[in-house]
């Protein structure tokens, strides 16, 4: 089955969760397939930073210009972060004349934050 076949399977897009928490089941093979670029591409610490100054963004979006001069980075390399983002599913991005836009797609964050959710056990 192709990476794309099984994205429309899980629909990243959509408000429900994809699949049970790590801690109540095991993560099919198939999930973990589609899934595992997103966590990938949180964990470099410019993108998990890029990623929280988009998703905290008042109005819902942030101009690449605003991203650019809050890192120590050329423009290439912030460019760069921001793709592998965008190649995950974790931003959609619209050009607005000379500059771009990028918004977190909240569906997936929620996904991935349920599949990672772990319930406390109580004591016995």
């Amino acid at each position: 089955m192709s990476k794309q076949a099984l994205l429309a399977l899980l629909s990243l897009s959509a408000d429900t969760p994809c699949c049970p928490s790590l801690a109540q089941q095991r993560v099919p093979a198939e999930t973990a397939t589609v899934l595992a670029p997103a966590f990938k591409a949180l964990g470099d610490p410019v993108r998990l930073q890029l990623m929280s100054m988009i998703a905290s963004a008042k109005g819902g979006e942030v101009c690449v210009c605003d991203l650019t001069p809050a890192f120590d980075l050329t423009g290439p390399t912030i460019s760069h972060h921001l793709k592998t983002l965008r190649e995950a599913g974790l931003v959609d991005a619209e050009r607005r004349g000379t500059w771009v836009y990028y918004r977190a797609r909240p569906a997936i964050l929620r996904q991935l934050a349920a599949l990672l959710t772990v319930e406390p056990t109580t004591a016995a």
